[in-house]
């Protein structure tokens, strides 16, 4: 949707997930959204604290949902709220839940309202739903691990922050099979040379190098393919920790959550 369409507007519908609220006031909340139509954006939602507020449970976050916005003075009202998906299942597992806000903290963190972004959305949607379908299936934490890997790759594709994982970031020279160096001032490998001149970087074994790649070129259902141990699994996971966090300038909330609940998991299957 066109900027111009957006401004006359004085009301428009929308498809949106929640990626969070705040309250204001006695009954309101300002709820932030990820739209098809005009990407991140913020809006009232006017006495949906009340009790027999209509509105209230389509407004939860991760809710996919179809909304009504009014154009208000200074921001936009939602007037009407109709969910999609609520992602139920999802919902009923604590560690999935938690997989699902780091998405959506991800995504929060990196966007601004600046328009439009149909690929992200897209992405946002399917991510949610797969993981959904996850706690339909029951399959584990593995597979919402890849689901999540596979969120982040494609999101810095789309956002201009592709890693360079072919070819030394530094020299050029093709990147070899063999154990390497990562860079996230650099934004991706470097070689046996000119790794260890530089001021900060992680090793990167083979193993977690083939595995980013795969990620990288694939599409998701070949994506999901991979079967990576545990510790090649952690390892790639907390390289792009290391790179988002560079990117963003900030370390996220959610992954210090996620690192206990699978402490207190494992310390439970243990006992």
């Amino acid at each position: 949707m066109s900027e111009t369409i957006t401004r006359r507007a004085r009301s428009i519908r929308v498809e949106s997930v929640v990626l969070r609220h705040s309250e204001w006031g006695e009954a309101d909340r300002f709820v932030t959204l990820y739209t098809l139509e005009m990407g991140k954006l913020r809006a009232l939602a006017k006495g949906v604290r009340r009790p027999r507020s209509r509105k209230a449970g389509h407004l939860e976050p991760f809710n996919h949902a179809n909304l009504l916005l009014a154009k208000g003075r200074e921001i936009w009202l939602i007037t009407q709220a109709e969910t999609i998906n609520s992602f139920s299942s999802m919902l009923d597992d604590l560690m999935l839940t938690t997989y699902a806000a780091y998405v959506v903290e991800l995504l929060d963190r990196f966007t601004y309202e600046e328009g439009e972004n149909r690929a992200i959305y897209r992405l946002l949607v399917d991510t949610l739903g797969r993981l959904n379908q996850l706690g339909s299936d029951q399959t584990g934490e593995t597979r919402a691990d890849l689901v999540v890997r596979y969120f982040e790759m494609r999101l810095l594709d789309y956002l201009g922050f592709r890693p360079q994982l072919f070819q030394c970031a530094n020299c050029n020279t093709t990147i070899l099979a063999e154990d390497q160096f990562f860079s996230a001032e650099a934004g991706g490998v470097l070689c046996p040379i000119c790794g260890p001149k530089a001021a900060i970087v992680r090793p990167v074994s083979v193993l977690a190098l083939k595995y980013m790649r795969h990620f990288q070129r694939s599409s998701f259902n070949e994506a999901l393919r991979a079967s990576p141990a545990i510790i090649t699994s952690r390892e790639f996971e907390s390289l792009m920790q290391y790179y988002l966090t560079y990117l963003l300038e900030r370390g996220l909330n959610t992954p210090a959550f996620l690192r206990r609940l699978r402490q207190e998991r494992a310390g439970n299957e243990g006992a």
